[in-house]
């Protein structure tokens, strides 16, 4: 394969004009843009099938090659002008899209090679201009760079022709190799620089705000209208056809469909089938890159050292940066519904264009699919950063379509990412800083949960079942994870629905309570812990094993204190309507008598103690015939609950946590993102960015809690630490 096929005889078969055709474009002769070669290759109804063998020859030859013939230039803008005719006659023959389709996988094919193989920083080895002295069409403008051209037009044609039963091939196609352009990113570190080159993303992200916003208004139709490609579509090419079977891209067999088709060697551990479909997948990945791709340039600003009286005024080494504004990223923050737009009620005109989607089928199709991790970190997105959805959520009254999903997939925890349990539980936490969601997910009552196994639920209350899965994720992480920003987080949340429980139920009520007892033993292993190390210890300086478990320590009094917090605001604002969380309270006080004393926790604990004496006296006081029963104790209380006055009670500003996402999240969210989607499928030894086979580990902290003089909590902050 080193030397260029001879060229066919007149008579030669389809096969061996393929091979001649195949063979030349990675040899060494270099065609003209405007040469009939380019037309007979892409026209070409190929049926070669090549070994992986001979694939990977293929391709090291083009690459050995590419510098002098710019050949992968000139098929990016054959694709181009493919692209470009395909949109002006949308109804088009079937060859524009043959040849389209042709020349975007051979570009797939051989420009991801040259990525995965790349030598030099700057990818220099993608050749993306023509050379000097290069023949070209008169209508050919020299000085457009070749990758601005190229993905205006990709773009162009993803957000303005519909997916069709003609056209949803290349759609596919194109999606694909969005994501082999766009993988640059991987030979980054996992800090975006300027010294980064992405050339297609940079290019994508210049493209006009009208264009932007029509590319991901497709994307997330795509995601939501679920296109599936035509069996007699799917059966013409081999990528979905069996391996004894004919189909175009037969020229450079199976192992190009495993360079190319990315997405299609990903796929997620779910539940649902509703998630696997072939283009709405890949639309996703496809808007997950885009749209947390941060590009960071230099600032033109000069910095001056003045510390030194007799320093010079020249700039100092140091290189101010930022990262510039990410178009599909605020597109995507300003969607609005199709159904309703508050702009439109208010008089308050957009500027610019406005993506317009059907938020009822969004949210649906999201209920459907959020066993997917991509399909959570869509949702996080949205309810991150689009106000609009977010109230949207709010206002459903079937909540349940995505807490049911979500606190499944939390009670799985054992058989799901990290990161995937960190993106549901801020999701949770966001939905938990409205009162309204905290009031309505309690009126809610759910028949039976079959896939919860310790307990039978039986007209459970969905706060109820929210507030049981929480717990048993902070149980969880206590014996697996051991990662103090989960605990955070579940504590935040639960502290956010606290004062706005209702009826919350027997078992809930009691996991409620051993939350407390469960922290409060890992608080009393880490004293004494701490003080066997301070007795034993030699005379030493700074022992930083102490130091740590110190840190430890207080940690577990806050985590403590929140619990404290929690049950103080149940009793506050909500007793009268929580009976069962009063008798688990009593079931167990004897848990909460060690903290009595505590500085931290003494006047939380006098409202406790004030609710137990309130309710343990009147016990005492009343006549029983036999014994105390469940029924009749619960009966009691509720019964007592109506001459309850909350008198003696301290009352305490109530926590509310709320989510506040890092100044500089990228350092997490593009690995994250490029491990979703290509971490099986791209040559792992090129990939630079994350360690490949380990994910990204995303932290969550919060402040330090502010106390006032009384001794009160004040609002806190979580938030997002890459």
């Amino acid at each position: 394969m080193g030397a260029v096929p001879s060229t066919p005889r007149h008579t030669s078969t389809t096969a061996e004009t393929a091979e001649y055709l195949i063979g030349t474009f990675v040899g060494e002769k270099s065609f003209p843009l405007a040469s009939d070669f380019w037309q007979k290759l892409l026209e070409l109804p190929l049926t070669l099938r090549w070994s992986s063998y001979r694939v990977q020859q293929a391709c090291e030859l083009f690459a050995q090659n590419n510098h002098h013939t710019r050949h992968l230039a000139k098929i990016l803008i054959h694709l181009s002008w493919c692209l470009q005719e395909a949109v002006r006659t949308s109804g088009a023959p079937s060859v524009v899209y043959l040849k389209a389709i042709n020349a975007v996988y051979f570009s797939s094919v051989f420009l991801k090679y040259i990525v995965e193989n790349s030598q030099s920083d700057n990818i220099e080895e993608l050749c993306l201009s023509l050379l000097e002295n290069e023949p070209v069409p008169k209508d050919f403008m020299t000085d457009q760079r070749i990758e601005n051209l190229l993905m205006h037009n990709v773009l162009t044609f993803l957000g303005s022709i519909d997916v069709s039963p003609t056209t949803s091939l290349l759609h596919q196609e194109l999606l694909n190799f969005m994501l082999v352009v766009m993988s640059t990113q991987l030979l980054s570190g996992p800090t975006p620089g300027p010294k980064d080159v992405n050339p297609f993303l940079d290019a994508a992200m210049s493209q006009e705000s009208l264009l932007v916003s029509s590319v991901v208004r497709r994307l997330l139709l795509n995601y939501i209208m679920r296109p599936r490609l035509p069996s007699s579509t799917a059966a013409s090419y081999s990528i979905f056809s069996e391996e004894n079977q004919p189909g175009v891209l037969q020229r450079v067999g199976s192992a190009a469909a495993n360079f190319v088709l990315l997405p299609f060697n990903y796929l997620v551990n779910s539940n649902s089938e509703g998630s696997r479909n072939q283009l709405a997948d890949c639309s996703l990945h496809v808007l997950l890159v885009l749209i947390h791709y941060h590009k960071c340039v230099v600032s033109d600003e000069s910095v001056t050292d003045r510390s030194d009286d007799s320093a010079s005024t020249d700039p100092v080494s140091k290189v101010n940066t930022y990262f510039t504004v990410n178009p599909y990223s605020k597109a995507l923050e300003n969607a609005r519904d199709i159904e309703f737009d508050r702009a439109d009620i208010e008089g308050n005109a957009q500027n610019g264009p406005v993506v317009r989607l059907p938020f009822a089928s969004l949210f649906d199709t999201l209920g459907m699919c959020l066993a997917d991790e991509t399909a959570v970190l869509l949702l996080y997105s949205l309810v991150q950063g689009n106000s609009d959805f977010l109230e949207y959520v709010l206002v459903r009254t079937d909540l349940d379509t995505l807490l049911m999903p979500i606190l499944e997939t939390l009670y799985s925890a054992s058989r799901r990412t990290s990161n995937q349990i960190y993106m549901l539980l801020i999701i949770l936490l966001i939905l938990s800083q409205d009162s309204s969601f905290n009031a309505s997910i309690h009126k809610m009552i759910l028949p039976g949960v079959p896939w919860y196994k310790e307990h039978l639920l039986h007209q459970t209350s969905l706060g109820s079942l929210m507030v049981i899965i929480l717990i048993r994720t902070v149980q969880y992480n206590l014996s697996k994870l051991r990662d103090v920003y989960l605990h955070t987080t579940c504590l935040a949340t639960l502290a956010n629905m606290a004062p706005h429980v209702h009826r919350l139920s027997a078992y809930a009520s009691q996991r409620l309570v051993s939350l407390f007892y469960m922290l409060s033993r890992k608080y009393n292993k880490l004293v004494e812990l701490r003080d066997d190390k301070l007795q034993t210890k030699a005379i030493s300086t700074g022992d930083g094993l102490v130091e740590d478990m110190s840190a430890e320590l207080q940690i577990y009094t806050d985590f403590l204190r929140i619990v404290l917090e929690i049950l103080n605001a149940i009793l506050t604002y909500a007793l009268p309507r929580n009976p069962e969380v009063v008798y688990a309270i009593m079931h167990r006080q004897e848990v909460f008598q060690p903290f009595k004393s505590h500085p931290r926790f003494a006047e939380l604990l006098e409202n406790i103690y004030n609710v137990l004496d309130f309710f343990n006296s009147r016990m005492d006081a009343q006549r029983m015939d036999g014994e105390w029963s469940v029924e009749k104790v619960l009966l009691f209380i509720i019964n007592n609950c109506r001459s309850w006055r909350g008198e003696g009670m301290k009352m305490f500003t109530q926590l509310h946590f709320s989510y506040e996402q890092e100044s500089h999240p990228e350092e997490f969210f593009i690995p994250y993102v490029w491990q979703l989607v290509l971490s099986r499928c791209f040559n792992a030894d090129a990939i630079t960015l994350f360690p490949v086979g380990m994910h990204a580990n995303k932290e969550i902290y919060y402040d330090e809690m502010n106390t006032n003089q009384n001794g009160e909590l004040n609002e806190q902050r979580v938030q997002f630490d890459p």
